[in-house]
Order: structure tokens, then sequence, then C-alpha cells
């Protein structure tokens, strides 16, 4: 087993009652623990120390889990993340690009089963790693607008060359990894649309978005 004293987790969510019930259970098994409020607040936080593992909540003001994950994953490869949201309803299968190690259900998980986890991850990090540093983590993106003739369209910006470029919407293909070639550079980019706006805007009556592969002429706001 892992001695815990060498260890830091930071947990990320924007329900003070959780992290602080996270902490304590983390705390009692001998971790250090950090917390903070959004995606945002925590890559502040990575800035000056990283922590072994990451527990992260997936619906969050600012900056959601789901965006937020996918950055630490392409930043720092070496640290481990766990998923964790009360929002779906499987307690073992994690939405839809998520890019985590492991999905965790609040409330409906033994928070002992949390503990394991941690454990388990500490344990074989050489060996995720590796396996982190083989595959890109796709890049996260709103819905942005529509272009001049209706068309709904997303802004990509470039892995690789970190120029933006905007591409069109036809087909439903929500929370699924899409590529397409950069317009400006040989890179082919991962992305996904950001689910937590698509979710809301559905709830709201909106129809749901989906992708059409390509460049489009010219964006223009609705």
């Amino acid at each position: 087993m892992p001695d815990p004293a060498k260890h830091e987790i930071l947990v990320v969510d924007d329900d003070e009652g959780v992290r602080d019930s996270l902490a304590l259970l983390l705390q009692s098994s001998g971790y250090d623990v950090r917390s903070a409020v959004h995606g945002f607040d925590a890559l502040l936080q990575l800035r000056s120390a990283l922590p072994t593992v990451i527990i992260s909540d997936l619906n969050m003001p600012q900056m959601s889990g789901f965006e937020f994950l996918s950055v630490v994953r392409r930043r720092f490869p070496q640290i481990s993340v766990i998923a964790m949201s009360g929002a779906y309803p499987s307690d073992d299968v994690a939405p839809g690009g998520v890019i985590a190690d492991v999905f965790y259900a609040k409330g409906r998980n033994d928070p002992q089963e949390l503990l394991k986890v941690v454990a388990t991850l500490i344990q074989t990090s050489a060996a995720r790693e590796a396996a982190h540093q083989k595959e890109s983590a796709p890049v996260w993106t709103p819905r942005n607008g529509k272009d001049s003739q209706g068309i709904p369209y997303v802004v990509l910006t470039c892995t690789e060359c970190l120029r933006s470029f905007p591409i069109g919407v036809c087909t439903e293909d929500l929370q699924k990894i899409q590529e397409t070639a950069c317009v400006f550079c040989p890179n082919t980019v991962r992305y996904i649309i950001d689910s937590s706006l698509s979710i809301a805007a559905t709830r709201s009556g909106a129809e749901p978005v989906a992708v059409i592969r390509g460049p489009i002429q010219t964006a223009a706001k609705a």
C-alpha cells in the first residue's frame, strides 16, 4: 500500500459541503488535501504544486469538470484523475467524453470505495502516465452560435499551432470525441462539444447540436 503521507489529493467541487466531507475522509486516511471551487481555481493551484490525484466534479460554473479534466490530461499526464457526479444514472460507467481514470457516482458509491480507488491509482501511477501520454486528450469547446447562413458552429483551437478556426455543426454527436484537420497546419485536432452547455440548451427547449466536418466560411452571432 502507498504511504498516504507522501501524497496530496486535490478535490475540485463547487459544493462546499462536498469539498469538506471529502477532505475529512481523505485526511482521516493520512492524505494531504487541497480544494478548489471550479476548474479555473484548480488550474491556478496546479501552477504552484502538482497533486498525485485529482478528484473533480463534472458540473461546475466557470469551467466544467469535463473541460478541466481534458486540460489536465494534456498538460499534466502524470496526474491520475477521478471524475465524480451525482447527475448520471449509472454507478460504474462514466458519461461520454469524460477524460478520467475512474468515474465515481456521488451519493451512490460507498465513500470507503473511493479510498480504495485513490490507493489503486497511486500504486499504478507510473503505468497510467505512460498510457496517458500515448494519446492526446481532446479539446472541449462550447457551441458558439450560428454563421451568416444560420448554421450552428464551434471554434476550435489547434493544440499544435494554437491558431483558431470555426467548423459547422449538423449531425448530433454530443459527448463523443471528434477529429478534424487543422486548416493551418498538418495536425489533427481531437475535440468534444461541451455537453454541459448543450444539455442546458436541450432542457430549455432548444434543439440539440450536431457536427458537420469541415470549416465554414463566415461566422456571426445568432
